[in-house]
This record gives C-alpha cells, sequence and structure tokens, in this order.
C-alpha cells in the first residue's frame, strides 16, 4: 500500500511528455504533443499526449489515459507497479507496506486539514463581498490596486476583520476541529489558552496547488505599522511544505503549455497584475528562493523560463543560485530587467498584454550573457574579482546538462571574458570530474538540497497484470475494482442508455465546475453539475451505470467547493478506473490547425453548455421511455396480461401515457418523426 501523500508526491512530479518521450518520438502539434501509437502498429501519428491535462491516448485503438495508466499499458505493470515505477524516475522513495493505524489517521488529518482549508478560503471571501468592514477596506484596497472584479473573484482574494478570533468562532460555530485550526496555521494559541485567528486584520491571497486545494495562505497588513509584519504567511504543515508549492501554477498551467513559456515573479501581486494585463503564463515563489520542487513543477510544462526583475541589484545577485537550478535541470532560462521605478506589478498596470509581450522580446536576454555582464560590472580594474567572477561564471556552465549548450556557452563567454577557450573548456571538464567524484549528481530533494538516491524497488510476490487501456467505449461500469486488477470493458451493448450516460458524464467532467446559466430569480450561479443533479433528482432519475452514478455523487458532494475542477479532480483520482475514465472522456480527438484558427470563429464547446445540457438530458430522458415503452408492449403480448382485463387496461392506460410524454418530448427536443 503507497500512502497518499506519497501518491500526491509522484503524481505532481511526473512530466506526461517526459514519460511517454522515453518510448514515443513526439512533436508538438498546438499545445499538444503526437506521435505513433507504441500500442499498436501504424504509419500516420494518431498518439496524442496533452502535458495541461496530464494524458494521453490513442484516437486509432483507444488506449491511453495519465501517466501511470501509460506506464501500466507499456509495461505490463499493475497500478502500485507503475506507481513505483514513477517513483523510481523521480526519486521519489516509497515505503511499500500496509499502512498502520497511525499512517491511516495521518491520512484522515489530511484531508480534513484541506477541508478546513476550503472552509477559511470561503469565509475570507465571503467577508471581503459581504461584509461591511470587507467592502470598506479588504475591497478598497483591492480596486486601489486596479484590480478588476472578476480577477478578485478567480484569484478567490479575501479580507479578514479585526477580530483576532472572528475566523476561530465561526469555525467552532460550524464544529470544525480546533487542532485543525492549529495545525493549518490558520489560528494559533496563546498562552492563556485562548485561539487567535493569524490573519486579523489582513488581505487574503490564498495558495492553490497544482491541481487547485487552498493549501495555504498570505496575508498582508494595511496599516502602516513598523511593528506589524507587512506579510503573514501560513507556516508549514502536514498539507504545506513551501519549498513545493508556486504561487499561481493553478491558474497559469494551460497558459504556460500553450505560450510554450513561463514568467518568474516574486510576489502575488506581480502574479495577479500580469494576469489582469492578459500574461497568464506566470507564476511567483513567494519571496523564497527556487527549489527543486518548484522547478520541476515549472517544467512539467515548459522548457522555456523567463525571470523578470526590477532595479535591485541585492536581490537579484542573492536569486542566481535558483537560477543556476534551473540551468541544472536543462532549462532556456532569460532574464529581463524592468524600467527603474517599476516592478510586475506596477509594469503590468501600465500597459496591456501585447504591449508587454512586446516589451518582454525587446529586451530579455540569455541568462549565462546577463550573469556574466551583472558580474563584470562590479569587478572592473580588479584582477582577483575578476578571476572570482569567471569561476562563477564557468560554475554555471559547467550544471549544464546538454553537452552542445555547454558548448556553445564556453564560446561565447571566452569572447566576453577574454579569456581562452581551451582553458574554459578545461575549468568546466575538472568541475564536472569533481562534482561526479563528490557524489553530488544525486537528486535534490524538494528543498534544493541533494538527497540519497531511491532505493531499489522490488514488486516482491505482488501478481503481475496485464491492463489494457480503454477503447472510444467507457472501461468499467463500477467504482470498486481493486487497484492493479485487470480493468474489463462493459456489456454496454445490453444498455441502451449507456452511450447517453457517457455523454452526459463526459461533459460533467471536461465542465462540470463551469457556469451554464444565472437563476433569473435568485440572481445566482448555475453551474453545469448543479443543473444535471437538478434535474436528475427532479425526475427520480439515477444512472444505470454504476460508474457513472459515481461521478454524479463524488461530483454532488464537491459542489460549491472554491477551486475545484473536475477534469482535474477525476484525472488525477487515486481510484484508477476513475482517473482511467476520466482520461480516455477528457481527451479531444481533433484540434482546430492554425490556419484555420486564424481565418475561423468557431463557437467552444464550453461556450454552448447552455445548448449542449438539456439537449443530453431531453436525449436521454427519451431513450429511458422509449425502453419503458417497449417494455410496456411486451407486457401487452403477454397471456397473463391479456386474459386479466384489468390489468390490460392498466397496462394499456401506461402506454397510452408514455406515449403523450414521448410526444412532448418529441417537440422539445425538434422531433418530426413520431413512431406509433
Amino acid at each position: 500500500m503507497i500512502d497518499q501523500a506519497t501518491i500526491d508526491r509522484i503524481m505532481d512530479a511526473a512530466q506526461i511528455v517526459d514519460v511517454v518521450s522515453e518510448f514515443v518520438t513526439l512533436r508538438r502539434r498546438g499545445v499538444n504533443y503526437v506521435g505513433l501509437c507504441p500500442f499498436h502498429n501504424e504509419k500516420t501519428p494518431s498518439f496524442s499526449v496533452s502535458p495541461s491535462k496530464g494524458v494521453c491516448k490513442c484516437f486509432s485503438c483507444g488506449k491511453g489515459g495519465n501517466v501511470v495508466h501509460f506506464i501500466m499499458e507499456h509495461e505490463q505493470l499493475n497500478y502500485y507497479e507503475a506507481l513505483k515505477w514513477l517513483a523510481k524516475k523521480y526519486g521519489i522513495e516509497v515505503k511499500e507496506r500496509e499502512l498502520s493505524d497511525e499512517e491511516k489517521q495521518a491520512q484522515s488529518v489530511r484531508e480534513s486539514l484541506f477541508l478546513v482549508n476550503d472552509f477559511a478560503n470561503g469565509y475570507f471571501q465571503d467577508i471581503l463581498h459581504n461584509h461591511p468592514d470587507g467592502q470598506a477596506i479588504g475591497m478598497s484596497y483591492f480596486r486601489q490596486r486596479g484590480f478588476r472584479d472578476d480577477i478578485i473573484k478567480k484569484f478567490q482574494l479575501g479580507f479578514s476583520t479585526e477580530g483576532r478570533d472572528a475566523l476561530a468562532k465561526e469555525a467552532k460555530r460550524r464544529g470544525f476541529n480546533t487542532d485543525y485550526l492549529t495545525k493549518t496555521g490558520l489560528c494559533y494559541t496563546r498562552d492563556d489558552g485562548q485561539l487567535r485567528d493569524r490573519f486579523w486584520g489582513r488581505v487574503i491571497f490564498p495558495v492553490h496547488t497544482l491541481s487547485g486545494k487552498v493549501v495555504a495562505f498570505g496575508g498582508r497588513v494595511l496599516k502602516t505599522d513598523s511593528k506589524v509584519a507587512k506579510y503573514v504567511n501560513s507556516p508549514e504543515s502536514e498539507i504545506y511544505h513551501k519549498s513545493r508549492e508556486l504561487y499561481g501554477i493553478y491558474f497559469a498551467k494551460q497558459a504556460i503549455v500553450k505560450q510554450d513559456k513561463c514568467f518568474l515573479v516574486e510576489g502575488y501581486t506581480d502574479v495577479i497584475s500580469m494576469h489582469q494585463a492578459g500574461v497568464e503564463n506566470v507564476v511567483a515563489s513567494s519571496g523564497t528562493s527556487l527549489t527543486s520542487g518548484q522547478i520541476r513543477m515549472i517544467h512539467r510544462f515548459t522548457n522555456n523560463i523567463t525571470v523578470l526583475y526590477d532595479g535591485d541589484m541585492a536581490g537579484i545577485k542573492a536569486s542566481l543560485r535558483g537560477i543556476d537550478m534551473l540551468l541544472e535541470e536543462g532549462m532556456n532560462i532569460k532574464v529581463m530587467l524592468l524600467p527603474d521605478g517599476d516592478d510586475p506589478d506596477s509594469f503590468a498596470r501600465k500597459h496591456n498584454a501585447t504591449e508587454f509581450q512586446e516589451y518582454i522580446t525587446a529586451h530579455e536576454v540569455d541568462f549565462i550573457r546577463f550573469k556574466t555582464n551583472l558580474l563584470m560590472t562590479d569587478a572592473k580594474g580588479d584582477p582577483y574579482k575578476r578571476s572570482e567572477v569567471i569561476k562563477d561564471i564557468v560554475k554555471s556552465i559547467a550544471v549544464i546538462p546538454e553537452a552542445i549548450v555547454r558548448s556553445e556557452y564556453i564560446k561565447e563567454c571566452s569572447q566576453m571574458l577574454h579569456v581562452e577557450e581551451r582553458i574554459l573548456v578545461s575549468e568546466v571538464a575538472k568541475l564536472k570530474k569533481e562534482k561526479e567524484a563528490s557524489g553530488t549528481t544525486t537528486k535534490r530533494d524538494e528543498t534544493g538540497n541533494t538527497a540519497p538516491p531511491s532505493p531499489e524497488n522490488h514488486s516482491g510476490n505482488q501478481e503481475e497484470s496485464s491492463t489494457p487501456s480503454p477503447s472510444d467505449t467507457p472501461i468499467a461500469t463500477s467504482a470498486t475494482e481493486p487497484a492493479g486488477s485487470q480493468i474489463t470493458q462493459p456489456l454496454w451493448t445490453s444498455n441502451p442508455l449507456f452511450m447517453k450516460e457517457q455523454l452526459i458524464v463526459q461533459q460533467l467532467m471536461r465542465h462540470g465546475e463551469k457556469v451554464m446559466f444565472i437563476d433569473e430569480e435568485t440572481g445566482s450561479e448555475v453551474t453545469v453539475t448543479e443543473y444535471v443533479v437538478s434535474d436528475l433528482e427532479a425526475d427520480g432519475i439515477t444512472l444505470s451505470t454504476p460508474l457513472f452514478a459515481e461521478v454524479i455523487q463524488e461530483l454532488k458532494q464537491h459542489i460549491g467547493t472554491p477551486g475545484f475542477t473536475a477534469e482535474r479532480y477525476f484525472v488525477g483520482h487515486a481510484n484508477p478506473t476513475l482517473s482511467r475514465l476520466a482520461a480516455d472522456l477528457v481527451e479531444e480527438k481533433y484540434q482546430l490547425s492554425k490556419y484555420h484558427s486564424k481565418t475561423q470563429s468557431v463557437v467552444k464547446e464550453a461556450d454552448r453548455l447552455h445548448e449542449i445540457m438539456p439537449h443530453l438530458l431531453g436525449d436521454y430522458k427519451m431513450a429511458i421511455v422509449d425502453i419503458e415503452l417497449k417494455e410496456t408492449q411486451n407486457q401487452l403480448r403477454q397471456p397473463t396480461v391479456m386474459n386479466d382485463p384489468a390489468l390490460c387496461m392498466e397496462t394499456m392506460a401506461r402506454y397510452k401515457q408514455l406515449m403523450e410524454t414521448r410526444k412532448v418530448m418529441a417537440k422539445i427536443l425538434g422531433d418530426r418523426v413520431i413512431g406509433t
């Protein structure tokens, strides 16, 4: 058994393009990658990999799934063996044993801590939008910073009043455990035993994980008091390790893939202002030095990163070590200095997306060149300082993994530094040899420190199982299938409702959390999930396929959960059957070419949900009525019914009622042909 925390680490570290590329030659096509399917012989590439969704799929044979499913199929491993394969690749230690009672309790605690954070996130937002102090103080601050209301809602910004135990009291009133309030860092206990809020009197910035869960908070004080810290952040906890998180990654990941570039800034407001200006492929290290865990998270989506700096030279020099770690990961790094007096926040507020991008294109420079110019400026006229700078730059070149890239940098630095190329080559080789001899080539942990190699993973006596990936039909009828067992396709041909239920569930997995329309009576937003659940419950309908019914129930439990994304939730689901189903349903077979994207206006599926969902539900209900009609016709042919006048009349009445219902439904659906 692998505990959930380790599974989460594996899933966050595993880059699907990186993993699939070990077995398939991929080339970029739009925001995705394509290649020849490794599971069947083909001449035309039909195997698609989506880095933003974390899934792959062959649109010819139907096989695919998330990164675990790919390894299961390709390496003929079961679910937990595939997890261990990925853990070994990314240097993550796996303790393969049954969870103890204490570990089961710890896993339960993790889930509880996330629930407490979700409550706090909703509480802070409610105070900001509905409390007099929130509107007068918190909202005024955000608007003074130039943030639009839609951006405030997008980043789920909030406010905490001056009441030093207001959140604690509300949490206890709602029944939340005091221990969880302190373990998340939302509250702390004073020496006299009283519970106090950590973020009182501050505007709130929630920090989201890659999958959208709220893992921590940052709070900014609005009063000018030198005795009070300007920013207060959540302390590290069982669910929050700042070295593994990047502010804004949840909102930026798709834009990073699309642009094939990530901008790195320092603070919360830098990220938010750039989003508002239309530059969404941006994340922040939140004032901490970059770590290996953060770098791997960026590398999951792109190989290109541009670091944005203001004019603070002391801060720039302090961050150079972190950039060396980016080089070590094989990333292409550029640096851009903003105009004097500007940081990313203020600069973004002065420019739109086009102006911002044009400025970056014109002013960003390669990191090695930037570092060389920066350090050599300080070393002018001092031979000793100059030699130290050369050594420092050589160290940066030496960590670059690609030999050709190292060679090009050596040539360029030889000219810039006026040092013979052979000397630089010799120094680089010397540093690499010393590094290998000292064993510092071992993998780094999330904090950037070197860690010992992960122990070899042995499968022991576990039974191997060959686990086929799904075809275009769904892959199981039950969510209770044991992990690692063979996943079989359902007997869907015996269930005429199966395909219609699949279409409904597919839309829920793709768009469940999206707003479908505004309720005219209440003025509240109605999501796709809320609409479907309400519509089915109003008619007393439960989906006939157990797996699909399970999806509906899980979505129902997450209605109103801030930051919840159905697609990401199910693709990374701990149950391999549900995650495989999600990977199969969320991937889209076709993409509009760049040429047609420029010449044609295409209405996206997400913009037509108000049309699609009523039609799918209506079509589904029509199928249910047709089944009942057929069953009623069969009953009328039975001797037991024909020979019983009362029962025959009752069955005839039922048949007539069903026919009337079908006519009404057909009219609504636009069906002009009514069968008799």
